[in-house]
């Protein structure tokens, strides 16, 4: 009996121990084991997988958990860096729900995280500068960049060196940008020069200098010369950014693209006295250029009129400079025309009444520049040596008559000029145009006058003779029929006859002139 006793409290000993063993291995588990198993928490979705550029990161529960790690991961791969770092992450993260499922530890997801972002980090934001000059942008690295970009444009007339950059903040933008102001080097000096000295004897020379210098007009050698003034002729503007590295330009590329020469197109404001060959010297620019860039001119001898503006195109930089030089200069000049206003001529009408003579003079003049191009020149101080003669122009001021096409339609078979004799009489210096249409098309008049010839005219067959004030004459021949009579006085647009095949003539057609004083000019130069 004790010993059946003993066997049986040594089997509990070993259950006991057995019990312990389990309990311990179960612990173990738990701790090591369960944390990694997805809980089967009730409702929606409980397992969440990450992928980050198309790579699996791991597994999760809990998709607020994911936000919490990418936010982790972005800051300690920043550091303690000033700089943006741009990271291509396209992230994307599969959800469904399981009963059993191993998930991964939060520090093993924040470690593949950061890995992936760090592959994916291309480059860093920068700090740096744009630039823009109108619709021009450049990125810069730095202010001091900034500063050299813009000093390149103006050395290449500020060879003393007098002037400098300073940006400052742009008062009349709400967000923060700076402006590129144009100051003497001398003022910068200034500005560290204490206030009390500013105010005090300086001031008061200063004073005392101007009030000697008042309203008296010194010699040519009293006064200074050379460059007064500069400034930028477009607005430029400056701002601070975050930039990736291939979006910054080199200083070296940036000034070649700003201060390169390009062509663009301006206005060019005609003025009493203009030609366009005398335009063309003016903005040295070839003639068939302007006539190219201006629809309303047909070649060198079309009309212009004073206030009409013609598109020229001029070679500027991106960023062009104004600057003001004063100059002592002797020069020849000629007087200005005097004009003498006829009413009754045409302003096609001018007689020259005195001619010119050049004069001689010594000046103080202050010339502003665009770049190289002078834009303005104003006499400050002027010794006439030799007194010049003005021209004196007689001219007229009404507005000459204006031209149409004489009939609705047509087809143009014959221009002026040269030509091959379509038919035995016909000429082969063809004084005018043709339009081919059918017999009994309506021909209005081209432009308003009296009727000097109407009927049968030899080859033309029956014909229209039309006088125009200013000297000019519109014909119309191998008409069907005339509907005016000689001495009518018609209107433009007017119906005068019907189109035919009279006279010398291959088939239905009008032929039409323009003279002018006699001479017969190109029809097509003068239509509306």
């Amino acid at each position: 009996m004790v010993r059946k006793m003993i066997n049986i409290t040594r089997y509990y000993k070993r259950l006991r121990i057995s019990f312990l063993r389990t309990a311990i291995l179960a612990a173990f588990f738990y701790v090591f084991f369960l944390p990694n198993l997805v809980k089967p928490e009730d409702g929606g979705d409980n397992f969440f997988t990450i992928f980050i550029n198309g790579q699996e990161i791991g597994s999760t529960d809990s998709r607020e958990k994911i936000d919490t790690l990418v936010t982790k991961a972005r800051r300690n791969l920043a550091g303690d860096s000033t700089d943006i770092q741009y990271i291509q992450l396209d992230m994307n993260i599969e959800s469904r729900r399981v009963v059993f499922g191993e998930i991964d530890r939060d520090k093993v997801l924040l470690e593949r995280i950061m890995a992936a972002m760090a592959e994916s980090s291309a480059q860093m934001l920068q700090r740096g500068y744009t630039v823009k000059i109108n619709d021009y942008t450049v990125n810069l690295a730095s202010s001091e960049e900034v500063i050299a970009l813009l000093e390149e444009a103006l050395d290449k007339y500020d060879v003393q060196n007098k002037y400098g950059i300073k940006l400052i903040l742009d008062p009349t933008r709400e967000l923060s940008a700076l402006t590129a102001q144009v100051v003497k080097n001398e003022e910068k000096e200034e500005e560290r020069i204490p206030a009390f000295w500013k105010g005090g004897i300086e001031a008061y020379f200063d004073e005392m200098f101007e009030d000697v210098d008042s309203g008296t007009e010194g010699d040519f050698e009293d006064y200074e010369y050379g460059l007064m003034s500069m400034m930028f002729a477009e607005d430029v503007e400056v701002v601070e950014a975050f930039l990736l590295e291939d979006e910054i330009s080199s200083l070296e590329s940036a000034i070649e693209q700003v201060t390169k020469e390009q062509e663009v197109n301006v206005t060019y404001e005609v003025v009493a006295g203009d030609t366009l060959s005398g335009i063309s010297e003016k903005t040295n620019i070839p003639l068939d250029k302007i006539i190219e860039l201006n629809e309303n001119l047909v070649n060198e001898n079309s009309t212009i009129r004073i206030g009409e503006e013609l598109i020229v195109t001029v070679p500027e930089p991106e960023l062009s400079v104004m600057r003001t030089e004063q100059a002592y200069l002797e020069e020849a000049y000629d007087a200005d025309i005097i004009y003498i206003d006829n009413d009754d001529w045409y302003t096609t009408e001018e007689v020259t009444r005195q001619e010119p003579s050049t004069g001689f003079r010594k000046i103080v003049a202050q010339i502003t520049y665009r770049n190289s191009k002078e834009v303005s020149k104003e006499v400050i101080k002027e010794e006439v040596v030799m007194e010049a003669v003005p021209k004196i122009v007689e001219r007229g001021t009404k507005i000459p008559p204006t031209y149409i096409k004489p009939v609705s339609g047509g087809r143009l078979t014959s221009q002026f000029g040269r030509r091959t004799s379509p038919t035995r009489g016909a000429s082969s210096n063809h004084q005018g145009v043709d339009w081919g249409l059918p017999t009994g098309s309506a021909v209005y008049a081209s432009s308003g006058g009296t009727v000097t010839r109407a009927g049968w005219y030899g080859g033309y067959g029956y014909v229209v003779y039309i006088k125009h004030p200013g000297g000019t004459e519109t014909r119309y021949a191998h008409l069907s029929k005339v509907q005016v009579s000689v001495g009518q006085t018609v209107k433009q647009g007017q119906r005068i006859a019907l189109s035919g095949n009279t006279g010398v003539s291959t088939g239905p057609h009008l032929h039409f002139e323009i003279r002018v004083n006699g001479v017969a000019v190109n029809p097509l130069n003068y239509l509306n």
